[in-house]
Parts: structure tokens; sequence; C-alpha cells
């Protein structure tokens, strides 16, 4: 019996001086930048830099392979760290969000059946085509809540999704999510948005919701930089060109364009000493909130000021500035 367990002590020291050799022998060494750049990460493994998870990610950026700014879960402060322990210098530009482009609440678009299935987008939308009456809007069933990692997007009362802007970090999980595509990755500082996908005929939309492009183009001809164009029966705003001015959202008749800035927008004023009276700020303003006579300092109302800047632009003389 004492020989037994002497033995198999023997054995059990014998086998762990031999894993240790081994686990010498065969250790894969980590880059230590690996290392310092996964500790960077937030850790979220949401794959939205297009690798499976934060270490494959940090392995990637140490080869060269992808970008010191390519995780979007952890922004511009990440991107500085990661940056840093590259030794290179990392721009910053302003961050993506999530918008819900659909204005389909309970209230504005009807049903075409009482789904009772897998409470699932992607499982519902298989069924007939979704059980809404706009093939196009949100199912509301929050398949896309579920994949947020970082518990930016709750549901709302009215049936639709909520996004939570400053949680939200442009991972895009939702957008693979979504079986419908109405969900984008927007710049969070573009403030006009279009909450609607439908590219039916403006009859067809009327009749299946109450909040749905009709292609109207009142937008298009209002906007004073060509920003706004209606595609294929639908608005769209080109965020490279947009203003932020938000005349468009005033002129639609279905509601759908929203102007979410700030009450406190910036206004223009004209610098007295500056100003020589050419005129050109007030042909190029597209609410005729500027007034004046030649050669002599013009006026603007700021009652009637959208802060669309294109007075600031034309000004030859550097005489008009925003204020809050």
């Amino acid at each position: 019996m004492v020989s037994a367990v002497v033995i198999l002590g023997l054995l059990g020291i014998i086998a762990s001086f031999g894993l240790g050799l081994a686990s010498k022998k065969f250790a894969v060494e980590v880059d230590p930048k690996v290392e310092a750049i996964n500790e960077a990460l937030p850790q979220a493994n949401c794959g939205g830099c297009g690798y499976a998870g934060c270490i494959n990610f940090a392995e990637a950026v140490a080869k060269g392979e992808a970008p010191p700014d390519g995780c979007v879960a952890g922004g511009d402060e990440v991107a500085k760290k990661v940056g840093e322990i590259l030794g290179v210098e990392v721009s910053t530009g302003v961050r993506n969000v999530a918008v819900v482009k659909c204005s389909g609440t309970y209230d504005n678009c009807g049903i075409k059946f009482n789904y009772t299935g897998v409470k699932d987008c992607r499982a519902a939308n298989t069924i007939a085509g979704g059980f809404k009456d706009c093939s196009y809007g949100c199912l509301g069933l929050g398949s896309c809540v579920k994949v947020c990692p970082f518990d930016a997007i709750s549901m709302g009362e009215n049936g639709l999704p909520v996004v939570n802007e400053d949680r939200c970090t442009g991972c895009g999980n939702c957008i693979k999510t979504c079986p419908r595509g109405i969900i984008e990755l927007v710049p969070i500082n573009r403030k006009v948005r279009v909450f609607c996908v439908s590219h039916d005929k403006g009859n067809i939309v009327k009749k299946l919701c109450k909040a749905g492009c009709i292609g109207c183009g009142r937008c298009e001809r209002i906007c004073p930089v060509n920003a706004a164009k209606v595609i294929d029966n639908l608005s769209t705003i080109d965020f490279n060109k947009c203003l932020n001015c938000g005349l468009c959202a005033t002129v639609c008749p279905q509601k759908v364009i929203h102007d979410l800035n700030d009450e406190n927008k910036p206004k223009a004023i004209i610098i007295e000493e500056k100003c020589v009276g050419c005129g050109k700020c007030e042909r190029i303003c597209p609410v005729n909130a500027i007034t004046g006579e030649l050669k002599k300092v013009h006026f603007i109302d700021k009652d009637k000021c959208i802060g669309c800047g294109l007075c600031i632009q034309n000004c030859p003389k550097d005489a008009i500035e925003f204020i809050l």
C-alpha cells in the first residue's frame, strides 16, 4: 500500500516536471504590442472592427493589417491610446451613430395579420413578407435591441426602437440584424434626417402609412445646397453637402424629415466695421433673413436666420460670424 502511494507520488512529480519543460519548449511568444493594444480596447467583442474579437483586432493592428482607429466601440479615446502604443499619430473625426429610419409607429402603420411566432424580426419577415402593411417598415420585435452589446437600443412605447446616441458606438450589429435594412449609421453631428425607407409611390404610401415619404420633392426644391434629393420615390440627404439648416423639415408634408438640432442653434451676425454692403449675403440667404442697401451695413434678422452658414461662406470680407 505504501509502495503504491510512493510510486504514484513519483509519477506525479515526473509528470509535472515534464509538463513544465513542455510548456517552456512549446510556448508561443506573445507580441507585447498585441497585449498592450488588447488592454486598451473596451473588450466588447462586438465585431464592429470587422474581426471576431478584440484580441483578433489587436493582433491585426500590431501586424499592420488593421488601422489603429478601427475600433468603433472605443472611439477617439481608444484610437489615440492605440496610436501611442504604435508610435503613430491617429486623426480623430466625427463618430457615427445608428438611426432607425422608420416612422411606422402603431398609430401610423397598420398590420396585415396578427403574428404569434418567434419574437424575432428576421423570423417574422419570412412569413408573408412580414405582418405590417408597409413592406419596408420596422417590425418592432426588438432583434436590434438583443444584439446591441452596449445597451444603446430600447423599444419605445410606439413600437419602434429608440437609439441612445450617448451609448451608441456605431458598431453596426443592429444593421446586420435588421432584415429590412432600415437602420443606418449617420454622423452624430448631422441632425437633419429622413425617417423612412419606402420606395413605393406616394399614393401607395398614403394607404399604408400616415407618416411615410411620398416623394413630393418639396425638400429638394427648398434645399439651398442641393443636399436633399428624391431618389426612387424617397427623400435622401447628402450629409457631405447638408448645412443642418432644417429647411427641408419645415416643408415636409408627412413630417418624415426631422430637424433634431438643439433649439439654441447658432445665428449669424454681421460685424459692422467689416461689412462693405456688397449684398452677396442678402442674395444668397434662402430665407430672406438679411436686408440692407448696397454699400451700407446689412442687417440679419435673428428670428428668421436658420444658421445655414451660406452667408458666412460667401462673405468676401469675413464680416459675418456665428453666435449662440
